[in-house]
């Protein structure tokens, strides 16, 4: 589902958060939208990493980007499950994960 390496990338003078990153920190996630079940402590640490390097309009921008990029490609099923990491997590997204997310917000 993801080949993953930890990059970041500038622009400018804006540092932006790449896809490679998010597919890093959020690998141990892949098994529960996969399966189900139980949620990997290191997915939710993962998620949470996510959200504290995400400090700026453009890197959550770009999180949310990949994250479209990903659940384009899912299972309803599999969309479902990651819809509900967040909340097993402990944490809040602005957004739910779906195929049609609206990343310009």
């Amino acid at each position: 589902m993801c080949i993953l390496n930890m990059s970041f990338f500038s622009q400018g003078s804006q540092a932006q958060i790449s896809c490679d990153t998010v597919y890093q920190d959020l690998f141990p996630c892949v098994k529960f939208v996969m399966k189900g079940k139980k949620v990997d402590p290191n997915c939710c640490s993962g998620v949470k990493t996510v959200i504290s390097i995400a400090k700026t309009r453009t890197d959550r921008r770009s999180v949310c980007s990949c994250l479209k990029s990903v659940a384009s490609k899912a299972t309803d099923r599999q969309l479902k499950n990651a819809a509900r990491i967040p909340k097993l997590c402990g944490v809040k997204l602005n957004y739910n994960i779906t195929r049609d997310i609206d990343c310009s917000k």
